[in-house]
């Protein structure tokens, strides 16, 4: 299974997730066909990884499990072998 992990802790999550996901379907990030609010909020996403606060979150994003850590680590794998 495809897997995809990104640590840009200069970016905001919201922009690590989006990176993530594109190198994990290896196109440019603007070329994403779903945005990411329609699987997460990315203001709620920014808000909640602050420093010195220990969490992480995992949700689906267009066929793709996403999780995110507080260190600024983002998986992307794919929940289904793509075509």
């Amino acid at each position: 299974m495809p897997r995809t992990t990104l640590n840009h802790s200069s970016q905001p999550m919201s922009m690590r997730v989006i990176n993530a996901i594109a190198d994990a379907r290896d196109v440019d990030p603007l070329d994403l066909e779903v945005p990411l609010f329609d699987a997460i909020n990315p203001e709620a996403l920014d808000n909640l990884f602050q420093p010195e606060t220990p969490c992480a979150v995992t949700f689906e994003y267009d066929g793709q499990s996403v999780t995110v850590e507080s260190d600024g680590t983002v998986v992307v794998e794919d929940l289904q072998p793509r075509v």
